[in-house]
Parts: C-alpha cells; sequence; structure tokens
C-alpha cells in the first residue's frame, strides 16, 4: 500500500486528507480493523518511535498512551504492585505479561488524560495486553504484531471499528524530515539522539550518587520528553511516567502541571483513598472522576449533600489538606527530566515537594549556579546532558 485515504484531517473540515510516502515507496504500515484518522496516526507514529527507543534503552517491553500528540503515560514493563493493581483497576486480572504490565502503568499513571487514548506498543501484542485494552476506553493501538487470539479480542471492540495497525519494525525513516507550514516546507535531521544510562555522566551537584535505578527513571524521562509537545517536564518512579507536563510556555508551569499529577498518582494510592466506600456498578471512568475530585481542591464537587449518594454507600470524611501533605511527604526517590534548562531555581522548588531526588537537564542557563545551589540544598543529583530535546 503506497498510499491511505484518511476521512479528513485534523478536523472534519480539513479535506482531502492522506498519508503516503514521498518516494512512493509502499508504507511500512497495515490497518488491520478500524479506520484511522490523522491525528490518530500522528499519534502511533510518534508513540512507536517512544516505545522503541524504551525497549532499546532499557531491554524492557514498553508502552505509552498518547493524547493529541503527547504521551499522557509511558512505563516499561515491571511487575506491578498490589498497590498499584488495584488504583490501576487492573487486580481482578491476575498477574499480567510484561507488556500488559506496561501498559497498565502507562494508563494508569494519569487515568483522567489517558481516557481515549491511542496505544503504542513495543512487543508483539499478547493476550493479556489485548484483555486489558479491549476494556478501556481508546481509539486505538499500534504495535509490531498480534498475536492471533490477541487480533481477535481487539476487533470486537467498538464493533469491530477499533483501529488496529501494524507497523514494520525493521522500517528506519530516511534521515531528513520535512514538514509543511502555511504552504513553506521545512526541512531538518531526524533527531537520532540515543538516550542511554550514560546519556547522565555530568553530574554538577555536590551529591554524585546517582543509582543505576535512577539512571533507567532518567532515560524513560528524557525519551518521553523526546516525544512530547514543548516545553515539557516529566516526573518518573520505579519504571514509569508518573507525572508530564506538556505544550506549556513557562518552564515554571510545566513543572507544577506534572508534579500535580505526579502527587495526584501517590494520593491515589493513599489507605484513605483506596478505600473509598464506591457503590456497586459504578464505572472506571466514573471511579477515575470521583477520585481525581476528592483529592484535589474541588472535593466538595463530590461530597455535597444530594451528589456524594450517586457515588458512595456513605459519605467519605474529608481528605484534608494537612493529611495529604503528611502523605506526599512519603514520595520519595523521584526522577525528573526537563527537554530544556531550569532558568530558576523555583522549579527545583516545586519537584522537592514531590519527592524528586534526581534530576536531568541540559543546563546552559545564566542562572546555572542558583538551580545548582537549591539542589543541593535538599541534596538532590543533578545532571547536565547539554542536550536540549524540543519537539514540535
Amino acid at each position: 500500500m503506497k498510499e491511505l485515504e484518511l476521512k479528513y484531517g485534523c478536523n472534519p473540515n480539513q479535506k482531502p486528507s492522506k498519508i503516503y510516502m514521498s518516494d512512493g515507496s509502499e508504507l511500512p504500515i497495515q490497518v488491520l480493523c478500524g479506520r484511522p484518522g490523522y491525528i490518530n496516526f500522528l499519534d502511533a507514529f510518534n508513540g512507536w518511535q517512544l516505545v522503541s527507543e524504551l525497549k532499546k534503552a532499557t531491554g524492557l517491553p514498553a508502552a505509552t498512551s498518547f493524547k493529541h500528540v503527547s504521551p499522557a503515560g509511558a512505563a516499561v514493563g515491571l511487575p506491578l504492585t498490589e498497590t498499584l493493581a488495584k488504583i490501576y483497576w487492573v487486580d481482578d486480572l491476575g498477574e499480567l505479561s510484561p507488556l500488559a504490565s506496561a501498559y497498565a502503568r502507562a494508563r494508569g499513571a494519569d487515568r483522567m488524560s489517558s481516557f481515549g487514548d491511542f496505544i503504542a506498543l513495543s512487543d508483539v501484542c499478547d493476550v493479556d495486553t489485548a484483555r486489558l485494552i479491549k476494556r478501556e476506553v481508546s481509539d486505538g493501538v499500534i504495535a509490531p504484531g498480534y498475536e492471533p487470539e490477541a487480533l481477535e479480542l481487539l476487533k470486537q471492540k467498538k464493533k469491530g471499528n477499533y483501529n488496529v495497525i501494524q507497523i514494520d519494525p525493521d522500517y528506519v525513516p530516511a534521515s531528513l524530515e520535512h514538514k509543511e507550514v502555511y504552504g513553506i516546507t521545512f526541512e531538518q535531521g531526524r533527531n537520532e539522539l540515543n538516550i542511554d544510562k550514560e546519556f547522565f555522566s555530568n553530574i554538577v551537584t555536590d551529591n554524585k550518587d546517582l543509582t543505576d535505578a535512577a539512571k533507567v527513571d532518567l532515560a524513560i524521562s528524557m525519551i518521553t520528553l523526546k516525544y512530547t509537545q514543548s516545553n515539557s517536564v516529566c516526573y518518573v518512579k520505579d519504571g514509569q511516567a508518573i507525572g508530564i507536563g506538556a505544550g506549556q510556555q513557562s518552564r515554571i508551569h510545566c513543572t507544577r502541571l506534572a508534579g500535580q499529577k505526579a502527587d495526584n498518582w501517590w494520593l491515589r494510592q493513599c489507605p484513605k483513598v483506596m478505600e473509598l466506600p464506591f457503590k456497586d456498578g459504578i464505572k472506571r471512568a466514573d471511579r477515575d472522576n470521583a477520585i481525581d475530585l476528592y483529592i484535589g481542591e474541588e472535593y466538595m464537587d463530590v461530597l455535597a449533600d444530594g451528589t456524594w449518594e450517586n457515588i458512595f454507600t456513605e459519605k467519605p470524611e474529608v481528605f484534608t489538606r494537612e493529611e495529604k501533605r503528611a502523605w506526599l511527604d512519603k514520595l520519595t526517590d523521584v526522577s525528573l527530566g526537563s527537554d530544556a534548562f531550569f532558568p530558576f531555581g523555583d522549579n527545583i522548588e516545586r519537584a522537592h515537594k514531590s519527592g524528586v531526588k534526581y534530576i536531568a537537564q541540559p543546563g546552559g542557563s545564566v542562572r546555572d549556579d542558583n538551580v545548582i545551589d537549591t539542589c543541593n540544598k535538599y541534596g538532590m543529583v543533578m545532571a547536565f546532558t547539554g542536550i536540549r530535546l524540543f519537539h514540535h
């Protein structure tokens, strides 16, 4: 197949629309089910690059959950703890395969943002992963292949209209890439930067104890940022992104946005939240929405009389600000990556509130000394990579 006609472009009024190879060669993909659209393919191709690089950097199966051409979550296939399985709503599925665990983590880190996602998988989609995908609200998936039973499960989704794309894992794109804006063609070399454990060797803080586990988490952070709309910041813990701030004009707003998502991920693990008395029959998405409100500042939206009765069997106590802070103080050893330098120490101050201990950023700000001093104040380890990772 040399070209594929699409229903429309970014919006229904943008016609005609298609994807094709500029040199006239065959497309490196097959659509096995559904009719993916313009934005679906943008998510799919960016997501595929991300998980391919995560697999290469860590040796583990990887998955990402994309929305609006940025990852809502990304992770490698480490086993789930009992707590994570519960807050990701997969504790009823038994022990998951490494690939399914990777997607459960990628989807579960920010379930509000992942609702209606496009999935990318580094490995052949197995039955465990297909079972998980089948019951979530999602637009589609891209993978290098599908087990026959897994493909049949996915074809049952959305009344047979779920988007399933198979990509040739041996496809290598041209070294130059092009983009057209306002009738004008842009050309640049592809960002082929290799990110691995050695990427973080230039440690500029007093504390230079960068553990192997932290190097893996920092690599996950930076690879995720490589395919996130800039400005962007990514918090990672134990092999998965737990907070991604994308597309903000200000670096501190990225850090705050991603930090709040990381905080929410941790707050969801507090016993007070995990023991919320939900009524039987409440759907997962509705539980996610209720939890998001309960742990936030607008908690009365679910605790008000006349409202809580529709969600809970009994009225939960307010999760006070003091209780939340006490629980957040237990979050430690978080890694943080930034796609460009931190211009002020305020980013480090905000990161500290979310348990950050390890940081990677390009460096190069006129206030690098202030940023380093702030890290030293909290005993953090920070590496300067010298490489910016903007993505637009």
